[in-house]
């Protein structure tokens, strides 16, 4: 079973070269609306509240503050 979140970036950190590669610290939260018909009241009336935060340093995918993403979460097997 997948269940799918969406949040917002609130900020990308670029920290200290590790390796050759400059690691981000990357925050998301979930996203939130008080318009009823918006898709982001439907996924706020579920997830309220949270935060995700984790250290990226896959170059090939960039997260940007202000940008929306959705995420699928699945049990590990």
């Amino acid at each position: 079973m997948t269940t799918r979140c969406k949040f917002k970036c609130d900020s990308v950190t670029i920290m200290a070269p590790s390796g050759g590669k400059a690691p981000r610290n990357v925050v998301l939260t979930p996203v939130v609306s008080a318009d009823p018909g918006s898709e982001n009241k439907k996924f706020w009336d579920y997830t309220p509240s949270g935060k995700l935060e984790f250290t990226w340093i896959n170059d090939q995918v960039s997260f940007q503050p202000g940008q929306e993403y959705y995420l699928d979460i699945q049990e590990a097997k």
